[in-house]
């Protein structure tokens, strides 16, 4: 079993404690207890396939909505798992796993078909749509070199199971190998199985030195740049409106009253200059999963 983490918050005073506790077999049956102990609203939030650096921003979001909405919804209280589900087991999330909520890209097609509450507001500014390849040394030269789509179009790309990138890709026309997880991707790289594995901007580079470094002979390309419209979005379970209207509610007060561009700014202020975005080969594919409500999106360096 996983190990939940409590993140609780009282009013008038704030009291952050993290606590561990053993996750039981069902999420859910740990809300009615500590709700009952508490009177505080229990949130059972999915944080699990994500890279650290993603799972760490999408907390501080959450917790800055709540925090914005205490005063008319109430306290709180967050029951955090960062289970790994491989596949399609992530589509369970709600229907078997019983979590309440997570982020995920808009238009997941892990969800086609089945009901959900999607929280229109963006996370992270689409940064996760910027994708910046990780490759092996050997290969440094050819990527430096590449000038066009057609180019890459003639590498393989490798991409977990199941992951929406595999659709993205084959749609625009690129190769793609959709094999294993995000466990061994990069043991799959450095064997030579695929030529690159594309990351977004706001996890490339805790991806790359807690996983990919990890590997001899991987380094991340500085010539590349992809794009494509991958925004970032709450899913709420499609039972729990009233955790919806809240959730929407503190996405918008904290859109507008400038907390969220402060975290934003806090983890990717520097992102643009770290990962010299704006001297890189800009590619531009187009996602065909995405919502209408976001296919405008386009790369936007400047509001980085």
């Amino acid at each position: 079993m996983q190990v939940s983490t409590i993140i609780k918050l009282i009013i008038p005073i704030i009291v952050l404690s993290i606590t561990s506790c053993t996750q039981t077999e069902n999420p859910q049956e740990n809300q009615s207890a500590v709700t009952e102990e508490s009177g505080a609203l229990m949130l059972n939030f999915w944080n699990g396939n994500r890279s650290d650096a993603r799972m760490d921003y999408e907390r501080k979001v959450l917790i800055a909505l709540l925090e914005a909405t205490e005063a008319d919804f109430g306290a709180w209280e967050i029951n955090e798992y960062d289970d790994e589900y491989p596949g399609d087991e992530e589509s369970l999330v709600f229907t078997e796993k019983g979590h309440d909520l997570f982020v995920t890209i808009a238009g997941n097609a892990k969800f086609s078909g089945q009901d959900a509450i999607i929280i229109p507001e963006l996370l992270t500014r689409n940064l996760l749509g910027y994708r910046i390849p990780i490759i092996r040394e050997e290969d440094a030269e050819k990527f430096r070199n590449i000038e066009t789509k057609e180019e890459i179009q003639q590498l393989v790309h490798g991409i977990p199971e199941t992951w929406s990138d595999a659709v993205i890709f084959r749609e625009n026309g690129f190769q793609v190998a959709e094999e294993g997880d995000f466990e061994d991707v990069f043991d799959r790289l450095a064997a030579g199985r695929f030529d690159y594995s594309a990351y977004g901007a706001n996890e490339v580079l805790s991806i790359y030195e807690n996983r990919a470094s990890l590997r001899e002979g991987l380094t991340m390309d500085h010539n590349l740049l992809l794009f494509y419209q991958f925004p970032l979005v709450f899913y709420v379970h499609p039972e729990k409106t009233d955790l919806a209207e809240r959730i929407g509610e503190g996405m918008r007060i904290i859109s507008t009253n400038g907390v969220l561009d402060s975290i934003f700014e806090q983890h990717y202020g520097s992102i643009v200059d770290e990962l010299d975005l704006t001297n890189r080969k800009l590619i531009i594919l187009d996602n065909p999963l995405i919502p209408d409500a976001y296919r405008n999106l386009v790369p936007e360096l400047d509001k980085l």
